[in-house]
């Protein structure tokens, strides 16, 4: 059963999407907004302004924890009505960047939603990895200089829509995997690498487990370069693969030296049997 931030998150990011796809979507809406391109800054400004105060309004009783979840729920949610609006009404070589903006939108939100379902003790407003890292923020506007000054020195760049689509399907098909991963592991995942093992820690083997050892990363590893694939940003495809690769290969290896000394040689056994599932990434590995 979804716990009571689960709860709350999930109303809030449903509400604020489908209200605001609907809108957007709507062919008198679309006109009036095609009248006013400028609206595309104003109109974020103003719902951030009158949803923080509705926001704060309901949830002003238990104001920590319910009001900075559903105010991140709420911005994601519109943050995915939003790509619609920039996918329907920007100009062709910014259209892409709608497809961007969803995807980035559910990544985060399900994130919280998928922890709120296997570890509701534990699932806090980090749960959404919004602020995963100064990193993540770096490498995160990079992107976004790249694809500004790209669109308006080279316009035709942002106009290949099947190799956008290649990043779209990369995108998709990563975030399932990852999300597969988390409802499997269920008690046994969590964001962090944790050094203790509790009394309730097992060896996930089966299911997506089953194909790579560390198949959440390999999720995230795809997921991240698919989303440069969509901009269609060719420097920040590289980078992304190349720091995307270089942390996981060490996230990796710290876990797996954790892993072991959980579960000894029933891990080398596992080692054994399945690879990472990131490409010339192997781990750490013991000889049995």
């Amino acid at each position: 059963m979804l716990c009571y931030v689960g709860k709350v998150s999930l109303c809030c990011y449903l509400v604020t999407a489908v209200i605001f796809s609907v809108l957007f979507l709507n062919g008198v809406t679309l006109q009036f907004l095609r009248n006013i391109w400028g609206g595309l800054i104003i109109g974020p400004a103003l719902y951030f302004v009158v949803v923080n105060l509705l926001i704060k309004n309901i949830y002003r009783k238990n104001f920590q924890d319910s009001y900075q979840v559903a105010v991140r729920a709420c911005f994601l949610g519109f943050a995915f009505a939003l790509g619609i609006y920039v996918h329907l009404l920007a100009p062709c070589n910014i259209k892409v960047f709608g497809w961007y903006m969803g995807v980035m939108a559910t990544f985060h939100y399900s994130e919280f939603l998928v922890m709120a379902i296997i570890q509701p003790k534990l699932v806090t407003v980090n749960s959404f990895v919004i602020n995963h890292s100064m990193q993540y923020t770096i490498a995160a506007v990079s992107s976004w200089i790249e694809f500004a000054i790209e669109t308006y020195f080279f316009p035709d760049l942002k106009t290949m829509y099947w190799f956008s689509l290649l990043g779209l399907t990369m995108c998709i098909l990563g975030d399932l995997f990852r999300k597969a991963a988390m409802l499997t592991a269920k008690s046994n995942f969590n964001h962090l690498v944790v050094c203790e093992k509790s009394e309730d820690h097992v060896l996930v083997t089966h299911g997506v487990y089953a194909l790579c050892r560390h198949p959440s990363y390999v999720g995230w590893f795809y997921w991240s370069i698919g989303t440069q694939i969509i901009l269609v940003n060719p420097f920040c495809i590289a980078a992304y693969t190349i720091v995307s690769w270089l942390f996981f290969k060490e996230r990796i290896l710290i876990e797996e030296i954790t892993l072991l000394n959980f579960f000894g040689v029933q891990y080398c056994e596992y080692q054994e049997r399945v690879g990472t599932g990131i490409p010339f990434v192997q781990g750490y590995l013991c000889d049995l």
